[in-house]
């Protein structure tokens, strides 16, 4: 158990530190809605990813790959939702992008949209299914209580990554929100991003 937590806390850190839809969601976030909001993404994305962690300790993970249907809704689904929330970023008008009359995003917006931006993007729980098991010992004493608390661990660390990268995003944005140009430009290149990240998660094969 000690050798393959250390490994798996090792890879855990390197795989958190590799840009994705969790990173870019919460940095979005924190440029948009500053540091409270920023952080309140982070924990929506912790939230969302319990799911999928108990989802792989259930089985459930292992229905929705084996299931080609299952993959699809929850694939779209979730493309869907990307893009409803690129949508809102696009669709300010002029006045509002430039900061005169900005609509706020709440930390609790920021939080449920976090959590299904998660739950709703079946390669996380793929993601679960396929990368614990590799560290977890089948002649355990209880294999489900290894994977939950490497599952636990990794979304932990993810956090704390995501936390940085919101509290990074928020204090940089606040140094261009004087200018209405650059909000009018971090409203697109976060719209652009969560596009983007639609179109990946509809083309992505299981």
């Amino acid at each position: 158990m000690p050798d393959n937590f250390l490994a798996f806390a090792l890879a855990s850190f390197a795989l958190n530190l590799v840009p994705g839809p969790d990173m870019t969601f919460s940095a979005t976030s924190g440029a948009r809605g500053g540091v409270r909001v920023g952080l309140a993404a982070a924990l929506g994305i912790f939230a969302g990813c319990l799911v999928h962690i108990a989802a792989a300790v259930v089985g459930l993970s292992a229905l929705i790959a084996a299931s080609a249907e299952a993959f699809a809704i929850l694939k779209w689904i979730g493309a869907g939702y990307l893009l409803y929330m690129a949508w809102t970023l696009f669709r300010a008008p002029p006045a509002a992008a430039e900061g005169a009359a900005a609509p706020a995003l709440t930390a609790r917006q920021a939080f449920r949209s976090g959590a299904l931006v998660n739950i709703l993007n079946p390669k996380v729980g793929l993601f679960f299914l396929a990368f614990i098991p590799q560290f977890v010992d089948p002649a355990a004493a209880s294999p489900a209580l290894t994977i939950l608390f490497f599952g636990l661990w990794f979304n932990s660390v993810g956090t704390v990554v995501n936390a940085l990268v919101a509290l990074t995003a928020a204090r940089a944005a606040a140094r261009f929100r004087a200018s209405p140009l650059a909000v009018r430009l971090s409203r697109w290149v976060a719209g652009t991003l969560m596009a983007g990240l639609a179109l990946q998660l509809a083309l992505s094969r299981r």
